[in-house]
């Protein structure tokens, strides 16, 4: 049985402002913000231009993606900008198969609508076939499954997401991509959600995705990598910038404040991993010793399995008006019942497959490098009152 909290109406205003969904976005820098603005003021050329305003929009094109690879220990010519963590996987995914004739695909059920939605349509075409690879009860990859499917159907292409945006669960890619080369098979990984938090295995896959606005970089630019050997027919056709592998006039302010925020995000990186795994063990130490009853969802707890600074919660359920998250939402507390792109769809389909999230109040907090250990705190008193004052009833 789940215990139900019911609870007096809620206020319609707040007074204060606290941003606890990071995974959804991150806002811009300062010194991101400084490094783009003269890109759309003074250095506003069109790279594609044979002038000297194109020329120099051409060198910053080139001097970014240098500087991405070194960052990223990766070439510069393996780098494709786009506008984002979406059209980089459908580039990934669509062309790969285009390119190389692959007939099966395997993901899982959690992964990104980025990479579900085009497989489902090429599935439903008749162009490939889709299965996915069975999960654990907190959303971990099983290896003997995805080993099964591989002596099944080698020679294929394998789609599984870096880190979870939902749960925070890392997937061992070197492992999984070792097992899947061993049969032949392409792999793909969204790592939209690790880039820039955490150390990410580039050269074990052969494609990966990554928006600038996770790791407080701009809006509508990130980048696929697509290991060194592959050149991929383009998703956009157009006027062949990119090396011809994605039309479009390439967005020069974006490229920079993208570089700009991965270089601070790599460079701060052990400092900023340490600051949220210690918000993180502070949120969960008082969550549990405050209100009865709360477990979640994943391998959240986990510094190891999870990501830092991302805290997948199943609570009781409140017998209100409101879920927790507009409860939340109400007293100025921005978190999530799941990702962001969920809320739009209707419903997590990620939470769905974890049986513990069922008939539970599912609310992600997700922490960034300026929150601090007084708004974990208060959110913590926000939500002790709401559970403590009310009156407790017990449901089925």
């Amino acid at each position: 049985m789940n215990q139900l909290y019911t609870h007096q109406p809620f206020i319609s205003f707040y007074t204060m402002a606290i941003y606890f969904d990071n995974s959804a976005t991150t806002s811009l820098s300062a010194p991101v913000l400084e490094a783009l603005l003269p890109y759309f003021t003074q250095h506003f050329g069109n790279a594609s231009s044979s002038h000297w305003a194109g020329r120099e929009a051409k060198k910053v094109i080139q001097s970014s993606r240098r500087q991405i690879a070194d960052l990223l220990t990766i070439n510069p010519e393996e780098i494709i900008f786009t506008s984002g963590g979406t059209e980089a996987d459908n580039f990934a995914l669509k062309s790969s198969i285009q390119q190389y004739n692959i007939r099966h695909v395997l993901t899982s059920k959690i992964e990104h609508k980025a990479v579900l939605q085009p497989l489902n349509q090429l599935a439903q075409a008749g162009r490939i076939q889709l299965d996915y690879v069975q999960l654990d009860e907190q959303g971990q990859v099983s290896i003997p499954d995805l080993t099964q499917w591989l002596e099944k159907h080698p020679n294929g292409l394998v789609s599984l997401m870096h880190a979870n945006n939902e749960l925070g669960t890392l997937l061992n890619l070197e492992e999984v991509a070792a097992l899947t080369r061993q049969y032949g098979a392409y792999v793909h990984t969204d790592t939209v959600q690790s880039i820039g938090k955490v150390p990410v295995p580039l050269h074990a896959v052969d494609f990966a995705t990554a928006s600038a606005h996770k790791f407080r970089g701009p809006k509508g630019i990130g980048f696929l990598y697509a290991r060194q050997g592959h050149r991929l027919p383009a998703l956009l056709s157009g006027g062949g910038q990119e090396g011809g592998q994605r039309g479009g006039t390439e967005n020069i302010p974006g490229i920079v404040g993208l570089t700009k925020a991965l270089e601070l995000a790599i460079t701060h990186q052990t400092s900023t991993i340490a600051h949220l795994n210690s918000l993180k063990t502070h949120f969960i130490d008082e969550i549990q010793r405050q209100i009865p009853g709360v477990s979640f969802n994943g391998r959240c707890q986990s510094f190891e399995a999870s990501l830092p600074g991302l805290i997948n919660v199943a609570f009781p359920l409140l017998d209100g008006p409101c879920s927790l998250v507009e409860a939340l939402d109400q007293r100025g507390i921005a978190v999530s019942g799941g990702s962001a792109c969920s809320n739009l769809a209707g419903g997590s389909h990620v939470l769905q497959e974890i049986p513990s999230s069922f008939g539970r109040e599912n609310v992600r907090f997700s922490f960034g490098a300026d929150n601090t250990f007084a708004e974990v705190n208060e959110v913590l008193a926000i939500l002790t009152e709401l559970y403590e004052t009310e009156e407790v009833s017990l449901a089925l």
